[in-house]
């Protein structure tokens, strides 16, 4: 049986070198992707005493060309992924007071389309086979409205919700969607958060937690345990009570 071959997306920081950090150490074939060639060559240079071996395959995941280019390119040196992990993303806060439409464009554009247009390249290739594995990273905080997250929030529940749609209607296909869900981890991404994150875990606890997940059945894959908890909790609260609670939770009702 030949290696495993897994594609990453948004793999040259945070969670996404962490995840194929991890899949190289045990063995597999990782191809990653980002739009800059200079750090995954980094993360790739970081990687070369491991038994596995990480592949740098620069894309820009909004660009169609590009993805099937990049694609077409893997697919030509190796073979189609088994195993796909769509986490390119990024995060802005918005305040309600500075309320943008360019700035929920923007992250609709990398949030959103960032694992829809991957997923449009992908899925032919993987309902021809019947199988295949393409993994959406989206957040907690894709649950509900959180304060100043209206941008970042509902990039992250577009994808929970494509997600939930794409496994129902693949769910005999062969096809296994899956659904990834982090709470707060520590990446260059959060490092720019002026408040507390509360149950923050590090990019390694992350991807430890996620490739377990991915071998496992469970469509869900949220973490940590008492973040996932509090705002699941937070998902099923009626809105008399989830609306004041959060406001003055976050110091919004002062």
């Amino acid at each position: 049986m030949s290696q495993e071959l897994i594609w990453i997306t948004g793999a040259s920081q945070g969670i996404g070198k962490a995840l194929a950090l991890a899949y190289a150490k045990a063995g597999k074939t990782v191809a990653i992707s980002a739009r800059h060639s200079e750090s995954l060559q980094n993360v790739a240079d970081e990687a070369a005493s491991l038994t596995g071996r990480i592949l740098v395959l620069p894309c820009d995941v909004t660009d169609k060309n590009q993805v099937i280019t990049s694609l077409n390119q893997l697919i030509e040196q190796e073979r189609l992924p088994d195993r796909v992990i769509l986490n390119a993303g990024t995060h802005q806060a918005m305040a309600a007071k500075a309320f943008s439409a360019d700035t929920i464009a923007k992250l609709l554009q990398v949030n959103t389309l960032g694992s829809a247009i991957p997923l449009e390249v992908l899925l032919p290739h993987y309902l021809k086979q019947g199988s295949g594995q393409i993994a959406i990273v989206a957040s907690v905080a894709g649950y509900r409205g959180l304060p100043t997250a209206s941008a970042y929030g509902a990039s992250k529940a577009a994808l929970i919700n494509m997600a939930e749609s794409l496994r129902s209607e693949l769910y005999r296909s062969g096809v296994d969607i899956r659904l990834i869900n982090p709470g707060f981890v520590k990446t260059p991404l959060t490092d720019k958060n002026e408040f507390d994150m509360p149950f923050l875990i590090s990019a390694e606890k992350a991807a430890s937690t996620i490739i377990k997940g991915l071998s496992g059945k469970r469509f869900e894959i949220v973490f940590p345990a008492p973040m996932a908890i509090a705002m699941s909790v937070l998902k099923w609260l009626p809105d008399r009570i989830f609306f004041p609670l959060i406001n003055r939770g976050t110091g919004h009702g002062r």
